[in-house]
């Protein structure tokens, strides 16, 4: 979701900043400088949301149950591997 909200960002921000002061003028807007905030936070948006993309493709749970023999009672056991660089 916040890789297609960047995407979004950056596509609203390129539209202000080079269509817009074009088209419509108002007094103590500067339109280039709010499209090119927009587009640097779009960009932001769509890193940070790469990034954590591909840090939950690397987290992997594994859960097992089983029951002891000598007790009858249930263990249950689990690993959380994270591979991260």
């Amino acid at each position: 979701m916040s890789i297609g909200f960047g995407i979004f960002l950056m596509a609203v921000g390129a539209i202000i900043a080079w269509a817009v002061p074009a088209l419509w003028q108002v007094e103590g807007a500067n339109w280039a400088l709010i499209g090119y905030i927009l587009l640097g936070a779009g960009a932001l948006v769509t890193l940070i949301g790469i990034i954590m993309a591909a840090r939950s493709g690397r987290t992997s749970q594994v859960s097992r149950s089983s029951v002891d023999p000598a007790s009858g009672t249930r263990v249950e056991r689990t690993e959380r591997r994270d591979d991260v660089i």
